[in-house]
């Protein structure tokens, strides 16, 4: 296999129009372990399904629930990186994960509430701390109270997201646009363009100066501290965003030397060994401010809270965007009043983080990690984590939404 890979190296210099020249990288020997404390392989099957049936049992007694579902997922890699240059680097990689949800139907719609940890390098300890049975009524009862709940006006609304909803938002109007091989035409056949070019790197004013982005692949359990990426170049921690002006991309070894920076940002990952690796999205989360949840919502007059995952859709410049949720929440003079269902907005990338005026402190941070972020032809999946708290952005446009969620 090596000496294939060996040929196929040089088959392909041989045709290359530019050669490639790769940003420097010290030889590394060393072996990643990421931390675990319960083993979920070692942990009896038995156990696990009676978690997820006792979970949706849970989930069923409240009344209206029409249908449930919960799963467990874990995953364990163990690699051998070994380069021409003298790196040699072992890896055994776990990440666990859980959800569950439910759906309730009433008057010909129906509606459904999730409840899910986030993707994280840890053992089943993540389950057992997010205690689903007590998770369970909260979640069937929203899941009610949304199939009943009124629609939106569209309209201009301000917005209080939580950490979850935003993991989506950063991830793809943030983290995919900061890809430095989309900024350069690399993926422009696949949706893989970027408003984020070159020239604005330093300059251009992504955001109000409440949005600091950072990349950081150094802190434990998320899914993008590996120690070292696939080009065998160490993890870091950089700026994506800095007082809401662009500063920073994922690079590898090929495309640093492009914008004149000699080393790589170890952002190279391939989803096995079968793939060629690729630049990838980093740990990029969103820096807390200094405000509580409270304060937050206090400030609001007219608006929306809204929480979760939902439909979204998003340019291949991840310039122009219109993202939804799991759950919204009306709220009035400073006060979350009752759930409202079917919300979408709609927002340009750098109006949208412009009208962030207030980002919640530390202790309403929290992790969401993405495994299925697809990249490249052959495709690949990518897993990475990204994190925040509650963040407020003003005026923003609410088209709303018809259906089921």
């Amino acid at each position: 296999m090596a000496e294939l890979a060996i040929e196929i190296a040089k088959g392909s210099a041989s045709l290359a129009s530019e050669k490639v020249k790769l940003a420097d990288e010290p030889v590394h020997r060393d072996r990643v372990v990421t931390a675990r404390r319960i083993d979920p392989f070692a942990v009896a099957l038995e156990h696990k399904t009676a978690l997820l049936l006792e979970t949706m049992e849970y989930v069923h007694r409240q009344s209206g629930i029409v249908r449930s579902s919960a799963s467990l997922w874990a995953c364990r890699d163990r690699k051998l990186f070994m380069s021409t240059e003298g790196s040699r680097l072992e890896f055994d990689l776990l990440a666990v994960n859980g959800d569950f949800d439910a759906t309730a139907v009433h008057d010909g719609r129906f509606a459904s509430r999730r409840y899910n940890t986030p993707h994280l390098r840890m053992g089943f300890e993540l389950i057992e701390d997010a205690n689903f049975l007590a998770e369970a009524p909260r979640i069937a009862s929203q899941a009610v109270e949304n199939v009943k709940a009124p629609t939106t006006e569209p309209g201009l609304y301000d917005l209080v997201l939580d950490p979850e909803h935003l993991s989506l938002t950063m991830h793809e109007s943030c983290g995919h646009p900061s890809e430095l091989d989309r900024a350069l035409g690399y993926e422009a056949n696949y949706a893989g363009t970027s408003f984020l070019t070159t020239e604005k790197r330093g300059t251009y004013r992504y955001g109000s100066p409440h949005v600091n982005l950072v990349a950081d692949n150094l802190e434990p359990e998320t899914l993008a501290a590996t120690g070292y990426d696939d080009d065998g170049v160490a993890c870091q921690q950089w700026d994506i965003v800095r007082d809401g002006i662009f500063v920073g991309y994922c690079t590898n070894r090929e495309v640093a030397p492009k914008i004149g920076e000699t080393r790589s940002r170890g952002s190279n990952r391939a989803d096995s060994w079968g793939s060629v690796p690729i630049v990838r999205i980093a740990n990029i989360g969103l820096e807390p401010g200094s405000a509580t949840l409270d304060e937050l919502l206090a400030d609001v007059k007219r608006g929306i809270y809204i929480e979760g995952h939902g439909s979204y859709s998003i340019d291949q410049r991840r310039y122009n965007f219109q993202f939804g949720g799991d759950a919204f929440w009306l709220i009035e003079n400073g006060k979350r009043t009752h759930m409202v269902r079917d919300v979408i907005y709609h927002g340009i990338t750098p109006e949208f983080w412009g009208s962030c005026d207030a980002v919640a402190d530390r202790s309403h941070r929290r992790r969401y990690g993405f495994i299925t972020c697809g990249k490249g032809q052959p495709g690949q999946s990518g897993w990475m984590t990204h994190a925040a708290s509650h963040a407020r952005f003003r005026n923003v446009n609410v088209i709303g939404g018809q259906g089921g969620t």
